[in-house]
């Protein structure tokens, strides 16, 4: 099965996939847009990767608080995972995403990526790491 994986913020989300065989978190993209509220291209968008991979399921990164509450930044994440699925058709699982933008751009530094350069990629790495959280999680379950 493969998974599309979002990682969604106030002007970008970023997107990664699996493989086929769900072991692998490939970066695919990042979708950018002008203003927040401003998402009608960037869902047409997540629904042509869905279709271009075959996605089943979408992994959209919550931003949880260091002490496992959900702010205002997850409520509004939980409002894009609706719109998603209502979008797509398919099932949107949550996935917690902590740390995973700085866990990205420590990658890309140890990487040799300039600083300016980062802000290019940063996102669909942390879409990438977000879904391999998942995955890892979903092969302790099986």
């Amino acid at each position: 099965m493969r998974i599309l994986a979002l990682d969604y913020g106030a002007r970008t989300i970023g997107a990664a996939v699996s493989d086929s065989s769900g072991k692998l978190a490939l970066p695919l993209e990042t979708i950018r847009r002008k203003e927040e509220n401003k998402l009608r291209r960037s869902l047409a968008r997540i629904c042509e990767l869905c279709g271009e991979y075959g996605a089943e399921l979408v992994v959209i990164g919550l931003p949880l608080n260091m002490d496992e509450t959900e702010g205002e930044r997850a409520l509004l994440t939980r409002g894009f995972g609706e719109m998603v699925a209502r979008r797509t058709g398919l099932p949107v699982v949550y996935e917690d995403e902590r740390l995973t933008s700085w866990e990205a751009d420590s990658l890309l530094a140890e990487g040799g990526i300039a600083r300016k350069d980062r802000k290019k990629t940063e996102d669909q790495i942390a879409a990438a790491l977000i879904l391999r959280s998942y995955l890892e999680k979903e092969e302790h379950r099986g």
